[in-house]
């Protein structure tokens, strides 16, 4: 009943195994790609490897949560999708400001280890991708997901890009661009996912209203 008074009664088709499968899968190629990215990223002194390292933390907790809630109800899968809707929208500002707070220093980062870890992320997201393909049009969770996935893999392609800039140019901009850019599309994701989430939760509750006045 409780569930009922939640929103978890609705229609609510059977979690496909794939799916769950899938997730878990995103879950641990997130995690294991952090830790490498991190590494990179302060070994290379790059801003675009430690802005797509914070987003692969973000993301392997944003699929934790999507496993957590995958066997729930509507209202609580758009709770969910507007959390990670909103750290979304807190990693773009971090990357942002990250960029603009290195502009002072002017450290040129390492080329190669930029162009080698950034294919590597881009692999890695890419089997993530090829998994969540079929999922991208359901629900605000479950988009939610997808777009993560989607931003990942552009972001990998420019720090891969930033890299043949920096080696070209023997300078710090390429870098910074590129961090400015994957901060841009966080933010717009962000947005995406935010809207679609309020208007799931929206539905309920007028549902409810009309009950109400019958």
């Amino acid at each position: 009943m409780s569930d009922c008074c939640s929103g978890g009664c609705s229609t609510q088709p059977p979690v496909d195994p794939r799916y769950r499968r899938a997730l878990m899968f995103a879950l641990i190629i997130n995690s294991i790609m952090f830790v490498v990215e991190l590494a990179s990223g302060i070994k290379a002194d790059s801003v675009s490897l430690l802005a797509d390292a914070v987003d692969f933390l973000g993301d392997a907790g944003n699929y934790a949560l999507s496993l957590y809630v995958l066997s729930m109800g509507l209202v609580w899968r758009s709770r969910a999708a507007l959390f990670k809707g909103l750290t979304m929208g807190a990693y773009g500002v971090f990357v942002l400001g990250k960029a603009a707070w290195t502009l002072k220093s002017g450290t040129v980062p390492e080329a190669v280890t930029m162009s080698a870890i950034g294919a590597l992320a881009f692999a890695a997201n890419g089997a993530v991708a090829i998994m969540l393909y079929t999922f991208r049009s359901g629900d605000a969770n479950m988009r939610s997901v997808w777009l993560c996935t989607r931003n990942d893999m552009i972001g990998n392609v420019a720090v891969i890009l930033a890299a043949a800039g920096v080696f070209g140019t023997q300078s710090a901009w390429p870098d910074l661009l590129v961090a400015g850019v994957m901060g841009v599309l966080g933010l717009t994701a962000a947005t995406a996912v935010i809207r679609q989430a309020l208007t799931e939760l929206a539905s309920p509750t007028r549902q409810q209203s009309r009950e109400l006045r019958r």
